[in-house]
């Protein structure tokens, strides 16, 4: 009788311990990086200011205008405003991501030299 009460105690202490350890795996693999990643994005809306260049959630690229306590105010084209919330905001572009989001000038492009296929011939030939 007394072998029969034994296991049984040790067979319920090892579920207790597996369940433990299951959930220990759970909180570190799954419950804390959320934590973690809603931390972090808690802290890029605090530091939103006007002149950030952002992508909302749905990808829309703008330009913060102003900040309110839970709205901000973006230009999305020239003279073109609209409000989102603030939790809305993915992330904010740095200068060198802005410039490659931005469209590029056609009279900046209409600026830069073309060499025709007529000219890159003559100089291969020359060589």
């Amino acid at each position: 009788m007394y072998l029969a009460a034994a296991s049984g105690a040790g067979n319920s202490f090892t579920t207790i311990l597996f369940l433990l350890l299951l959930f220990g795996v759970v909180y570190f693999l799954m419950i804390r990086p959320q934590q973690k990643r809603r931390r972090e994005a808690q802290e890029l809306q605090n530091k939103l200011g006007p002149g950030d260049q952002i992508v909302t959630i749905g990808g829309l690229h703008g330009t913060i205008v102003s900040v309110d306590a839970d709205v901000a105010t973006l230009e999305v084209a020239p003279g073109v405003q609209v409000k989102f919330a603030r939790p809305a905001i993915a992330r904010v572009l740095h200068r060198q991501e802005a410039e490659e989001a931005a469209p590029v000038d056609e009279a900046e492009a209409a600026d830069e030299p073309v060499a025709d296929d007529d000219t890159v011939a003559d100089t291969q030939k020359k060589d």
